[in-house]
């Protein structure tokens, strides 16, 4: 599915993923290097509506892929999709969410995910000597603060870390 029509069957967290991709806001210079290239590029994404990590960042990215025509994205279940998430394990875990990048010939060449590295050092560290709450009230504050500038920035910036949506 399409981030559109992923969020449309979604049965968790529907109005905080229509506001994220409302309020995303995409690196000016970042969009004019995606719309110079040349040939196709395709997204798949490993996701759950339920997933804190995925809801703050799916949607900032599906708003760049929206904004550069050589981009799309297909939105697909983690549950049901266990061989891809056997390949894109995160410390030996099925965090999510996973972006995989495809070129025009679908071949992979690289993947992102499941938070961004700063974020994830924070949550590894000082964040798990918090409650649950607590560590879950502050990253949405840091999501909410960074508005997606490190997800754009960083690329594939912390595949191999663990630890974001395990479920």
């Amino acid at each position: 599915m399409d981030f559109h029509a992923y969020v449309d069957t979604a049965q968790k967290n529907v109005d905080f993923w229509r506001a994220v991709f409302r309020t995303a806001v995409i690196p000016i210079d970042l969009l004019h290097r995606a719309k110079r290239l040349k040939t196709r590029w395709h997204l798949l994404v490993l996701s759950e509506d339920w997933c804190g990590d995925a809801v703050n960042t799916v949607p900032v990215v599906a708003r760049f892929v929206e904004d550069v025509s050589v981009l799309d994205a297909r939105v697909l279940s983690r549950d049901k999709n266990p061989d891809l998430m056997s390949h894109h394990l995160t410390s030996r875990t099925r965090s999510i969410p996973v972006v995989v990048a495809l070129d025009d010939a679908f071949a992979a060449r690289g993947w992102w995910g499941p938070r961004p590295s700063k974020l994830q050092r924070w949550v590894r560290s000082d964040g798990l000597l918090l409650p649950k709450d607590e560590r879950y009230r502050r990253t949405r504050a840091w999501y909410a603060r960074d508005r997606g500038r490190t997800t754009h920035r960083r690329g594939r910036g912390n595949a191999g870390e663990g630890g974001a949506c395990q479920g």
